[in-house]
């Protein structure tokens, strides 16, 4: 009797033990479900490439600089140490500028066809696409929001010449206007950041438009307006709040499209001019190189692809947190 007692027993917090599991498991999904933690890991793992960036690169996290080729290095394999000579060279640069004497520095990820070190490139073009895409984003946001809650709120003949306006912007080819802005102005990324600022700040109008439409004529603005409230003040306090949650979904989706164009425009020779490393450039210089140097345009293409990945990723959870459609529809 007691060695049936005691298998009974056994089984019955085997079957509590499963149940915890589940439970717990479960709870894991949900939470995984419910946040990007994915996503945020990866954008955290990115900015932290990019604030090492700015370290010493001799002596710092991978003992390179981004932008200084070493000829004896060309193409070097992944996971392979830098050539003796070139080593050598490195530390005679430090001692004559009084820098630390670097460490022997390791290609972890190789080095492209002027002998510079892959990872530290990557880490040196995440610090650039990351500032340069805060600022285009920030910018054509602001733009954006303005242009669209103006042509929303006052309506009539303003909302129809502002409209038409865009409706023309739309019709000039992208490309067209960044190649003749980098003849005309040269490459630089000051001209790259005004060209994706003019790239994020049409989507914006639209969706905002469309929300003022519908915003203008609650009750809280027709009140507003009874009481002399300026046209400038119910914009501000009643009008941009609620279009705010709008705004930052397209933000967060928007950024990967830009850097998508930033990758195109680089390789299309009218991004930041070299030897600037961005990912889209170094995907452009290693396209020559596949068969033999293959990781040359490989690992920044697959930073790409995680940043928009990531992206897309917040951009839909962000959607479906503050659309209030999508949380009625749960």
């Amino acid at each position: 009797m007691a060695t049936e007692v005691s298998t009974g027993d056994a089984t019955a917090f085997a079957v509590v033990g499963r149940a915890q599991q589940k439970n717990r498991a479960q709870r894991i999904w949900g939470f995984l479900g419910d946040w990007p933690v994915l996503p945020i890991i990866m954008l955290l793992i990115l900015v932290v490439m990019a604030l090492l960036a700015d370290t010493p690169f001799y002596g710092g996290v991978t003992g390179f600089n981004p932008e200084l080729p070493s000829l004896s290095d060309r193409n070097a394999a992944i996971n392979s140490d830098a050539d003796l000579k070139s080593y050598e060279r490195a530390v005679a640069r430090a001692e004559k500028n009084g820098n630390p004497i670097p460490a022997r520095g390791h290609f972890w990820l190789g080095a492209d066809q002027f002998g510079r070190d892959i990872l530290t490139r990557i880490m040196k073009g995440a610090q650039i696409s990351l500032v340069i895409l805060t600022i285009a984003v920030t910018v054509g946001m602001v733009f954006g929001t303005t242009y669209g809650v103006a042509a929303g709120y006052f309506g009539g003949i303003l909302d129809e010449a502002l409209m038409r306006a865009l409706d023309v912007y739309f019709s000039i080819p992208f490309i067209l206007l960044a190649l003749v802005a980098v003849i005309v102005f040269g490459q630089s990324i000051t001209v790259m950041l005004v060209l994706l600022a003019l790239l994020a700040w049409p989507p914006f109008v639209r969706n905002v438009r469309a929300e003022v439409l519908s915003l203008k004529e609650r009750e809280y603005v027709a009140a507003a307006r009874a009481t002399g409230a300026s046209d400038v003040w119910i914009m501000w306090k009643h009008i941009v709040p609620n279009v705010i949650n709008t705004v930052i979904v397209i933000a967060t989706l928007r950024v990967g499209q830009l850097i998508l164009a930033e990758a195109i425009l680089s390789f299309l020779g009218a991004g930041v001019p070299p030897p600037t490393p961005t990912w889209g450039a170094m995907v452009a210089e290693g396209r020559d190189y596949l068969a033999s140097a293959w990781w040359i345009s490989f690992f920044p293409g697959v930073m790409i692809f995680l940043l928009v990945m990531s992206l897309n990723f917040i951009g839909d959870w962000f959607r479906d947190k503050f659309d209030p459609r999508l949380r009625n529809s749960v």
